[in-house]
């Protein structure tokens, strides 16, 4: 039996010309589902500790580094989608490609993407339902709204007796309802990311336009402060710089994280209409979209404030605040709250149609995670047991690491689609590719280069945990799903 077997181009095919699920997404739908994943409350914190430590008024420079660094993975997914509109995202293109256990790790380092990523989401979604609660003179109780070690800290800090129990279930709640959403069907979920796209980038808009107006040119000067080194908390030199353009490549890795998600459209190939052209376009606009959008933010915002004067927790309503336009953070706080529902939505549904594609080729029980509702027709137990999981973690454990492990999943996903890529295109030059990467062994090359580059930035004992992750992971494989894998099947 060998792991490094690969599944025939022909079965993809054959298992898109048999699938259950409804094609109802189209180009823009596809697009949609990408802003939704990408525009999270990141744009309205990020930008702060961004600029205000690293980066400047060249934040700006920063988002388009981030961004043309993610634009080198965005083109070998397109690729990729073309030739393989399955909903296995990255895993399926390395199940056909490099091999079987190599897109069982990828598959296994997705759930940090798409399920952590979802549950970091919504204990977010949770602190931005409570301020929004708060504008209105509503307080929860904090034992309510946290996880028990968080609540404790909070009560100190202010005084109180530390609590016996706590919950977050703003993070439980809203769990629930996107599940539930996600189980009634595809076309559901796509109109509610819809609306709440619309009013994302309705806000996004209006907090450049409106912006725009209140901008002092002075405070964009010097673009970019002039380089000291960052230190920790003990005055000790850290590696990074504060400033610089060594502070601006620092601030792109920063802010890179706010890219994250525009992989997610290509987890929904399966229900798209026409996913060999629809696919790739959705994923290249969807971050060209966001990343003009960030960048206009970050002028903006650096033009209204000056960048050391930017409070760092939320840098965008308090530079309304700031100019008294107050009423503004009514505005700013409700889009993020809705954009982090969106985020949730999307990463919960990438999470079950990976799953859906590994179940499909034996590698998860097809009993739990390949079997279809028989009128939504989407993988309702996955769903579910996605919903359960991600509801759980977020109510009662605290999580504020978990961001780092799922960036390690991302970004090794992202490298290893530009290595697969690349030897596709080596190894099958023959296959109709609607959208063929230009320069594809540059691209791919600097898509590697660039995700492994920003591994490289992340905490030591993240690393450890992420090979704890992946070593579980192999066992797994060759527990059970290295016996019950289709091919394994038909060597056998």
């Amino acid at each position: 039996m060998s792991i490094w077997r690969t599944k025939p181009v022909s079965a993809f095919e054959a298992e898109m010309k048999k699938s259950d699920l409804k094609r109802v997404l189209t180009r823009w739908g596809l697009t949609s589902l990408g802003i939704g994943a990408i525009i999270g409350g990141g744009i309205f914190t990020l930008t702060g500790i961004a600029a205000h430590d690293f980066a400047g008024p060249a934040l700006a420079l920063s988002f388009v580094i981030a961004g043309i660094g993610c634009l080198f993975a965005s083109l070998c997914y397109a690729e990729f989608a073309s030739v393989l509109p399955v909903e296995g995202s990255a895993y399926s293109y390395a199940y056909g490609t490099v091999g079987e256990l190599f897109a069982w790790f990828i598959g296994w380092n997705l759930i940090l993407e798409y399920m952590m990523g979802a549950t970091t989401v919504a204990v977010a979604w949770s602190g931005y339902f409570v301020k929004l609660l708060h504008l209105f003179h509503i307080d929860f109780p904090i034992y309510l709204c946290n996880d028990l070690a968080t609540a404790t800290e909070k009560c100190l800090a202010a005084g109180l007796a530390a609590p016996g129990f706590a919950f977050n279930i703003p993070a439980f709640v809203i769990t629930w309802i996107v599940t539930a959403v996600l189980v009634k069907g595809i076309k559901e979920a796509a109109s509610t990311n819809n609306v709440i796209v619309i009013v994302k980038i309705a806000v996004v808009l209006f907090v450049i336009i409106v912006g725009a107006f209140y901008i002092n040119p002075a405070n964009w000067s010097p673009f970019i402060p002039d380089k000291v080194p960052a230190l920790d908390e003990l005055g000790h030199e850290t590696g990074k710089f504060k400033f610089g353009f060594g502070g601006v490549l620092t601030a792109a890795t920063i802010v890179f994280f706010a890219y994250i998600g525009f992989d997610a459209v290509s987890t929904q190939a399966g229900e798209a209409v026409n996913p060999k052209k629809d696919v790739p376009f959705a994923i290249v606009a969807s971050l060209i979209i966001c990343t003009v959008l960030y960048i206009l933010v970050s002028l903006v915002l650096t033009g209204m404030v000056r960048y050391d004067q930017l409070d760092k927790a939320a840098p965008v309503a308090s530079a309304f605040s700031g100019i008294g336009i107050n009423w503004a953070v009514f505005i700013i706080t409700i889009a993020a709250t809705a954009g982090l529902t969106s985020v949730m939505l999307v990463m919960m549904l990438g999470q079950t149609r990976i799953f859906l594609g590994m179940a499909k080729d034996g590698l998860l029980p097809k009993w739990m995670f390949g079997t279809l509702h028989a009128t939504f027709k989407t993988p309702y137990r996955s769903t579910i047991l996605v919903g359960a999981l991600i509801s759980i973690i977020a109510a009662v454990t605290p999580i504020g690491k978990i961001s780092e492990m799922c960036s390690m999943g991302t970004l090794l996903a992202f490298a290893m689609v530009c290595i697969a890529v690349m030897m596709l295109r080596y190894k099958r030059p023959d296959l109709e590719r609607p959208y063929k990467t230009p320069a594809i062994y540059l691209v791919g090359s600097l898509g590697v280069g660039f995700n492994i580059f920003l591994m490289c930035f992340v905490r030591p004992e993240t690393w450890v945990a992420f090979l704890i992750w992946g070593t579980i992971g192999i066992a797994v494989y060759f527990i059970y799903s290295r016996r019950h894998s289709n091919l394994n099947k038909i060597e056998e």
